[in-house]
């Protein structure tokens, strides 16, 4: 049984496809209605199909009061990260401390490159990433007198004014597979955010990585336990799986990929509840 020490929390993933223009709101309100505790969107900006993401969770934010908001996740390389940085603080403070950062390296390079920035190798995109991370907690640190300079290989501030602070202490969580990758989310990350989808091995594959992440904390000298274990999963999975996930391999989040309303709800008030039930019991 392992045990991160971290509440569960269970969320939907939107990524509307062939909907109506305002249907992934709806779906932002129907998931506070019933309950559940995030909110997620895709961010794929070349992508014409799909609303802007920060534009899509600004009026989500707008239009709804409890729910936490995040992207799913946000693609990094069109996304310059000392803009990113106040773009989500601000948004944070909008929405009196409802969201979380999570960042993705890059993926589709072919359609990320033909949206006018350079493309990088693998490796590259992770030095990227992790250059990215030290300029958004520069930005994000408003007390700290000295205006901020990170002189890194693909990004680079030099001297810039730092804030606004987000309201609350705003999360990162990275989407993240390979082994350096990994073992960069133990160093700085707050959480980590794959999909089981990606997984050639499904859940059984979470043991592996997870070993990474801890790894990577170690040798940072962090608590693995800091390190929040969240997992996007399609509505196929029942309480019992998703309970057994929980207790093997420590996932403590939990995001359901749907755009159907009554999914939502079947998923807010039968499989969660039960999962937190059983989850608890395993560990009293």
């Amino acid at each position: 049984m392992t045990d991160y020490g971290h509440d569960l929390l269970f969320g939907t993933f939107v990524t509307p496809r062939n909907r109506p223009p305002h249907h992934a709101v709806e779906q932002a309100l129907v998931a506070e209605e019933a309950g559940l505790d995030l909110v997620t969107f895709q961010d794929h900006p070349y992508q014409a199909a799909f609303h802007d993401t920060w534009t899509l969770m600004s009026w989500v934010a707008a239009r709804t009061e409890r729910i936490r908001i995040s992207a799913n996740v946000h693609c990094l390389p069109l996304r310059p990260p000392a803009v990113l940085a106040r773009a989500a603080a601000s948004l944070d403070l909008l929405s009196g401390g409802r969201i979380e950062l999570a960042l993705g390296a890059g993926a589709f390079w072919d359609a990320i490159e033909a949206m006018g920035t350079d493309r990088l190798t693998p490796g590259e995109s992770v030095t990227a990433l992790e250059e990215a991370v030290r300029i958004i907690r520069g930005i994000w640190a408003a007390d700290e007198r000295e205006r901020l300079v990170v002189d890194g290989e693909h990004h680079r501030v030099s001297g810039a004014k730092r804030g606004p602070a987000p309201a609350h202490r705003m999360e990162i969580w990275l989407g993240a597979y390979k082994p350096r990758i990994l073992r960069l989310t133990g160093r700085l990350a707050d959480g980590w955010l794959p999909s089981l989808s990606y997984l050639p091995g499904g859940a059984a594959d979470l043991a592996e990585l997870n070993a990474r992440i801890d790894e990577g904390a170690e040798l940072a000298g962090r608590d693995p336990r800091s390190v929040r274990r969240l997992l996007n999963v399609g509505p196929e999975l029942g309480a019992a799986q998703l309970a057994e996930i929980a207790l093997e391999h420590g996932t403590s989040g939990f995001i359901i990929a749907s755009d159907d309303g009554d999914t939502t709800r079947r998923f807010a008030a039968e499989v969660a509840p039960a999962v937190r039930e059983a989850v608890a019991a395993a560990r009293s």
